[in-house]
């Protein structure tokens, strides 16, 4: 058995269920609420936002946008897609969600991607003569992913980053006529995330990736969040990345939304049009 023989999806594992919320602000209608009507929607919604993003193990967050894409994005993370579709229909019920536009939506989940261990384990496989979807052969991967989400489970379910900033987009991985990522053999693409990986470790400290998959649930494979305090570590670690040969060659990017975290508390502040952070 070669590499070449081996299963080509890597072992992943997943976390958390991520809903990235963007709208635009219907501003002409909110100027023309009432003062009292303005407060009202302003406690209603802070109260309900504020409850969510007090939560340690679900929470949701607001922030700014910066450009014409959205005036609001609302990043959700929850340990179920029903707790999502709960968070979601409970803002359409508010009295702020008469002044929201949807502009887009996107729904993934937290993925670690385990190209290393999946190619080292598959290689131990082959030394011992077990076959790919044999008992045996299952039980072992079986085995590994336990082990595995034991040790990656504060990334798994981790809060979204307290970070000041974040850059949110969708990617893709090239499916062309000459160079096709899903047909490249599973050690290439072992190598080449890992030298991805590389470039991303230099960046620790400086900025929080939250990887998720969307394979199945949205319109492109993965949403990529990057938390940080200072927004020009976004453009360095994103323009470091496009000279390694998995994004020069194989990447495909949607739109970038960056935000400006703020409380719920400042709710009042943002529809007021004065700096909530």
């Amino acid at each position: 058995m070669t590499s070449s023989d081996f299963p080509p999806v890597p072992l992943t594992l997943e976390g958390s269920c991520i809903l990235h919320q963007m709208f635009h602000v219907r501003w002409p209608a909110w100027k023309e609420r009432s003062e009292t009507a303005r407060k009202e929607i302003v406690e209603e919604a802070a109260g309900s936002f504020g409850a969510m993003e007090q939560s340690k193990e679900e929470q949701s967050a607001l922030f700014s946008v910066l450009g014409h894409k959205a005036d609001l994005m609302i990043i959700h993370f929850r340990r179920m897609f029903e707790a999502l579709n709960s968070s979601e229909l409970n803002l359409t019920n508010l009295k702020l969600a008469e002044l929201l536009e949807p502009t887009t939506s996107y729904l993934s989940v937290v993925e670690l991607g385990l190209y290393e261990a999946t190619v080292r384990l598959y290689e131990t496989l082959k030394e011992k003569g077990i076959q790919p979807g044999s008992p045996e052969w299952n039980q072992a991967v079986d085995s590994e992913l336990a082990n595995q989400r034991k040790i990656a489970a504060p990334r798994l379910w981790q809060p979204i980053p307290a970070r000041r900033y974040v850059c949110f987009y969708p990617m893709n991985k090239l499916r062309g006529e000459i160079k096709n990522w899903y047909q490249a053999p599973i050690k290439d693409r072992q190598k080449m995330m890992a030298e991805h990986g590389v470039i991303g470790r230099r960046y620790a400290g400086q900025v929080t990736q939250i990887i998720s998959g969307s394979i199945g649930f949205d319109d492109w494979e993965w949403g990529l969040d990057l938390f940080a305090d200072d927004p020009l570590v976004f453009k360095k670690l994103v323009y470091e990345m496009r000279f390694d040969e998995a994004s020069a060659v194989y990447g495909q990017f949607g739109s970038f939304y960056m935000g400006i975290r703020f409380p719920a508390a400042k709710l009042g502040s943002f529809l007021e049009g004065k700096a909530p952070f």
